[in-house]
Formats: C-alpha cells, sequence, structure tokens
C-alpha cells in the first residue's frame, strides 16, 4: 500500500519489477543456485537497482549455449559508483547482493 501525496489518501498499486536476463557461467551458476553465493560482480550497463530481479540462466562457454538452467534472485543490495571505487572497484562495475526469491 503507498500512500498518495496528492490526494492524501492510501492506494494499491501493481508494481511489476524489472528482471534482467544474464547468462552466468556454469561454476558461478551452480554456486549461486546451491546458495554458496550470494552476490554477483557485473558491468553496471543494465542500471541495476535493489529491488530488480536477475535471471540468471546458465551457460556452457565451450559450447556457446545456455543449458536451459534457470535461477531468479532478487537484488537486495548494489554497492556501485563513486563509493565503489574508493574501494578497488572499477568504474561502470556493480556488486549486487542476491537474496532468494
Amino acid at each position: 500500500m503507498i500512500f498518495c501525496v496528492l490526494c492524501e489518501c492510501l492506494k494499491f498499486y501493481n508494481f511489476t519489477a524489472m528482471v534482467h536476463e544474464l547468462k552466468t557461467w556454469k561454476a558461478f551458476f551452480n554456486a549461486i543456485a546451491s546458495g554458496e553465493k550470494t552476490f554477483e560482480l557485473r558491468k553496471n550497463d543494465r542500471g541495476f537497482l535493489v529491488g530488480h530481479e536477475l535471471l540468471l540462466r546458465e551457460y556452457c562457454p565451450e559450447s556457446q549455449t545456455c543449458t536451459g538452467r534457470t535461477v531468479r534472485r532478487k537484488i537486495g543490495y548494489l554497492l556501485g559508483g563513486s563509493d565503489a571505487e574508493k574501494f578497488g572497484l572499477q568504474p561502470g562495475y556493480c556488486i549486487m547482493g542476491l537474496k532468494e526469491i
């Protein structure tokens, strides 16, 4: 439920999360699927934000194909921009904390 500042009432909105489809190499995919890896380091060329969802597709670099396995995660934390660059993250990259959906 959201408070509307224009008419000062409570309204229900149906928000749909932005979903980013990403290829993920097999070893990293397995670690995310098992819950062992709870973060993702990526170039932030898609405008990732907290609350967005990732649809991760297992990718085999040898055959350059997706295997058909997928896993969904929600971005719960985002580290990027000038704050992250102070600690060695290259410009344009981000680290996303992932949550199970």
